[in-house]
């Protein structure tokens, strides 16, 4: 079953120098509905302003993915980890007992648009960690892997049974993904549009919550970028 969750329907706060859209209940946009979807608690879509962003904030035991669409994001945090953030790459940090970290738009002309991502780790207390990876060209070949449970396939190993894949279609272009008996799935298109086989249409913002769906293709509508979680 395939559960379309519009971005018109998300929780909306604009801040002034961040406009932010929520897909599951953060801060003060609260929906019964949607506390989370397993171990994903929070899909964040943020638009910053020039040289605005978060001054130096805790965190504790979450698992934070940040995923830029257009600009650049400059990272600090207290594991000493830091970088300039930009598309075509994805950044994590394990929050794990304890971590103290600053974002900000990296530009004092341009805006930042991305997706924060934080899922629950299946152990608490572990040791707090910064990652980076560089993926380029590769999600425009089909569903690139770019965080795991195991670190297989060069993605970035994380604390949870997750997957997170990213891709970069064409118009026209189609792709498709298993899932293993008792896992699930959210998908999120970031910019464009799909299809669904059955007709059902995503736009960017929108997106699905997956269950009990052996295979999942859709096809682009439009030169698209989504991302996909494969989730015990």
């Amino acid at each position: 079953m395939i559960t379309i969750r519009k971005g018109i329907d998300r929780g909306h706060a604009n801040h002034g120098w961040l406009d932010a859209r929520h897909t599951f209940s953060f801060g003060g946009y609260h929906h019964p509905d949607y506390m989370g979807f397993g171990p994903l608690r929070v899909m964040n879509e943020d638009y910053i302003n020039p040289g605005a962003g978060f001054p130096p904030h805790p965190h504790q035991d979450m698992e934070i993915i940040t995923y830029v669409l257009d600009g650049a994001l400059t990272h600090k945090d207290s594991t000493g980890g830091g970088g300039v953030i930009t598309p075509g790459m994805v950044q994590y940090m394990c929050a794990g007992r304890g971590v103290t970290h600053s974002e900000f738009n990296a530009s004092d002309e341009y805006p930042l648009h991305l997706y924060q991502i934080w899922l629950l780790p299946n152990v608490k207390g572990a040791q707090p960690r910064y990652e980076e990876r560089k993926i380029g060209d590769v999600r425009g070949d089909g569903l690139a892997l770019l965080a795991s449970g195991d670190g297989r396939h060069g993605s970035i190993q994380i604390n949870q049974d997750a997957d997170l894949y990213a891709s970069l279609l064409k118009v026209g272009d189609t792709r498709h993904h298993d899932f293993a008996s008792g896992r699930s799935g959210w998908l999120q298109v970031a910019k464009g549009g799909i299809e669904l086989p059955e007709g059902s249409v995503m736009q960017a913002g929108d997106g699905a919550k997956i269950e009990d769906h052996d295979t999942l293709s859709f096809k682009a509508l439009a030169d698209s970028e989504i991302l996909l979680f494969d989730l015990a």
